[in-house]
């Protein structure tokens, strides 16, 4: 049995989620391969979500809504490695009408491994075209930003 993370507010530290690292995140020398930090950020977005009673397939539904990342930039630190346990953070450093950037950072014992900023357009369902926030979405993630953070 699994308990969510608890959900921060504006002003708060930054929503935190959990990742072990395992063979099949790594390399044949054990470092974990670049692509899969992009892996652990995904999924760091999606559970911010659901933590916050979003759940994707529920926006899809219900609003026709669905996130695809628009851009990203990672700088990439110091390796993470095969048994590591990374926390994985999140946090709204913009909201537009129909962007969110994220500032978001994986950590191992309180060392910054990597930092990123993730833009995520808002896009229809049915037809992948950019829409508008769903106004109480919109400002929910509004009251969340923390601008100007140059990582998480």
């Amino acid at each position: 049995m699994t308990t969510d993370p608890p959900v921060p507010g504006a002003g708060s530290a930054p929503f935190s989620w959990p990742t072990r690292v395992y063979w099949e995140d790594t390399d044949a020398g054990g470092v974990v391969y670049h692509a899969q930090y992009v892996a652990f950020l995904e999924r760091a977005r999606t559970e911010w979500l659901r933590a916050r009673g979003h759940a994707q397939e529920q926006l899809r539904q219900t609003h026709d809504l669905v996130f695809a990342v628009r851009a990203m930039r990672l700088d990439f630190l110091r390796p993470a490695r095969l048994d590591d346990l990374l926390r994985v953070t999140a946090r709204i450093e913009q909201c537009r009408r129909a962007s969110v950037v994220f500032a978001q950072s994986i950590e191992r014992d309180g060392e910054v491994l990597l930092t990123a900023e993730v833009k995520v357009a808002a896009l229809s369902a049915s037809g992948f075209k950019p829409v508008p926030l769903p106004g109480a979405l919109y400002e929910e993630f509004r009251r969340l930003e923390v601008p100007g953070r140059a990582q998480a």
